[in-house]
């Protein structure tokens, strides 16, 4: 495992650690302690020093399954969490320093951490992003020895400017992968000049660029990949990379064909290869239901670069057949 950097938090994380959406189970399918601790301690045994976690997964258990496993180990774990999308209806007039410091106040419990490395708004409205007061207050925890750090996830890359404006965001949470790329432009420049950490989310688009689906793939009904794919019940560009699923599968057929000199990697390895190309990039979090998932995941640390003929050519594709689709909305 190689490490990088995370900004100004001067942690030194896995460049491929654990996102712990679906850890344990499926996306709102439920949730198995016993194989949630597995996964996470195969990570920390394989490098992964970073776990990203939330409240809202399974209403806390994830916390608490990484917690355990964090108190457990010796090695020192980074442990990252989000809070904010319990507030119902999520507007920002429900954020209020109050309501989100009770929500740091839980975390801590499910956790059993004494303190928090890094706590992340979890894609708040972007009206939150213009309210001082609530980045004041996480100064304030930040004082009380609460919490080490202060990050963002967003949807859009407008967020993520506005959000770096304030001295005391070090780490950003981004989708960006092979049909996400708009972060890459204005965004990534901005964030090394302040010196954020950039976390990258939906590597995979939602497994999409694991090539392994067709139009006869079924998703389970808790699934967001069946009942979000036009933002029904949150922002559209989580699921798929805000794609349109047909299409998507065409897209990735192409991509396909232009890795296929890659042999030595799966498409899903060579997708997460391409993002860690990107030197901004601190560290990405693709999620794992099944340890032999994680272990796929972790051997991208060892891959060689992407030759620089392929490099170009998903570039190629991504211009000319999804910029059209995706860029200019997130």
């Amino acid at each position: 495992m190689k490490y990088r950097r995370l900004g100004k938090t001067d942690f030194n994380i896995s460049e491929v650690s654990l996102g712990t959406w679906q850890v344990g189970g499926k996306w709102g399918t439920g949730f198995d302690d016993g194989n949630a601790e597995h996964i996470l301690h195969k990570a920390v045994d394989n490098g992964i020093n970073f776990i990203d976690t939330a409240d809202v997964y399974e209403d806390g258990k994830s916390e608490a399954a990484v917690g355990r496993v964090v108190r457990s180990r010796d090695e020192q774990i980074y442990v990252a969490t989000k809070c904010g999308r319990k507030i119902n209806p999520h507007l920002s007039e429900g954020y209020t320093p109050e309501v989100l410091r009770d929500f740091v106040e839980v975390s801590l419990k499910n956790t059993g951490l004494e303190r928090l490395d890094l706590i992340q708004l979890h894609c708040p409205p972007t009206e939150v992003y213009y309210r001082p007061e609530i980045f004041e207050l996480f100064e304030k925890l930040k004082d009380e020895g609460k919490i080490r750090h202060l990050g963002v996830s967003v949807e859009k890359v407008e967020e993520a400017l506005k959000a770096i404006e304030y001295p005391n965001v070090a780490a950003v949470q981004i989708i960006f992968n092979i049909f996400r790329q708009r972060p890459a432009e204005l965004f990534f420049d901005q964030a090394r000049q302040k010196d954020v950490g950039v976390i990258v989310r939906v590597p995979l688009a939602s497994g999409l660029l694991s090539g392994k689906f067709t139009k006869h793939s079924e998703f389970e009904p808790g699934d967001h990949r069946n009942f979000n794919r036009t933002g029904e019940a949150f922002d559209k560009g989580e699921t798929f990379a805000g794609i349109e699923y047909e299409r998507g599968l065409e897209l990735v057929e192409e991509l396909k064909e232009i890795c296929a000199e890659c042999t030595e990697a799966s498409l899903a390895q060579t997708a997460l290869r391409w993002i860690l190309m990107h030197a901004q990039v601190s560290t990405i979090i693709p999620g794992a239901s099944k340890a032999e998932q994680l272990l796929s995941n972790v051997q991208v640390s060892e891959l060689p670069p992407i030759p620089m003929d392929v490099y170009n050519r998903i570039e190629q594709l991504y211009m000319h057949k999804v910029k059209p689709l995706v860029h200019h909305r997130w």
